[in-house]
């Protein structure tokens, strides 16, 4: 009887410190996207370089014309850049979907630098980034910056981020995201994932000096610092590219800044099953790319 009512003090204790633990994170996280917040709101335009506005090439690998495409580029169209940019984009079939979305865009910005390059050449098992060699192949500038399909941006974004990588020090520029549900219930739960679970964990991280992320949401790096990492070539058989492109850099003695600045990532999925297989593969790859990290969710969750 003693030894059962030591057994209920001790998972009571044990239960306490670890919902203790839990509030105290909680906590913490909602004081670091309240100072997220306010570097947000004083963020300047971006500072010019001191040599001025370099050339961009934006990169963008397409596979169908997920929903709200069309908004998703043309995002990247509207940005008061004070200096050239071009949009190159990339499809590995000549039917794809995308080719029609493109089509479109072109149309709407006619006096753009939008290109398309149609290329099934496969140089790895990623095929992101086999579609990302194929496009870099046709970019022409200076700075190189790519982001995933279903982002969307602001008018300073890219004054923002070229404005970081001109830092003392910078080889790389990544960014946080939000959800933007576009598909209902089950879209608007994947976004409050992003929003209540994930971004205030990267936060934490990154406070604690314990999180070193690279996102897909946007690696802005320039050309010179890309050759010196090995080109794309050398992430065509990775998994969690980003990651490691961003770990590349570093290896460099670069650094990796998150500007205070948060694009939108376009959540769509329509059904519990679509949900969970998201959720699923997300989670498969922080627990390759970050094992303490991924038993520590035990804490988040």
């Amino acid at each position: 009887m003693e030894f059962r009512a030591n057994l209920a003090t001790s998972l009571w204790l044990f239960c306490t410190l670890l919902a203790a633990i839990g509030c105290l994170y909680a906590l913490f996280a909602a004081w670091c996207a309240a100072a997220l917040g306010r570097a947000a709101r004083g963020q300047p335009m971006g500072s010019k370089p001191p040599n001025g506005w370099p050339s961009v090439s934006i990169l963008k690998p397409l596979y169908g014309a997920e929903t709200d495409l069309l908004a998703h580029l043309s995002s990247f169209c509207r940005q008061d850049y004070p200096g050239r940019f071009e949009v190159v984009l990339g499809v590995q079939r000549p039917d794809d979907p995308a080719v029609g979305v493109v089509e479109a865009l072109v149309g709407r910005y006619p006096e753009l630098d939008i290109r398309l390059v149609k290329s099934a050449t496969l140089h790895g098992t990623n095929r992101k980034i086999s579609n990302l060699i194929n496009i870099h192949a046709a970019a022409r500038h200076e700075v190189v910056v790519l982001a995933d399909s279903d982002m969307r941006v602001g008018p300073d974004y890219l004054t923002q981020i070229v404005g970081a990588l001109h830092q003392p020090g910078v080889g790389l520029v990544t960014c946080l995201y939000r959800g933007l549900p576009l598909a209902g219930l089950w879209s608007r739960l994947s976004a409050m994932a992003i929003d209540h679970h994930f971004l205030p964990s990267v936060l934490v991280g990154m406070r604690l000096g314990l999180a070193k992320p690279c996102f897909g949401s946007t690696i802005a790096l320039r050309r010179e610092t890309l050759d010196r990492i090995g080109g794309f070539q050398a992430f065509r058989d990775q998994l969690a590219d980003d990651y490691a492109m961003g770990a590349a850099v570093r290896g460099l003695g670069l650094a990796v800044t998150v500007p205070p600045l948060v694009v939108a990532h376009a959540c769509t999925e329509g059904s519990a099953a679509e949900l969970y297989a998201h959720e699923l593969r997300w989670q498969r790859t922080i627990r390759l790319v970050d094992p303490a990290g991924f038993i520590g969710a035990v804490v988040t969750h």
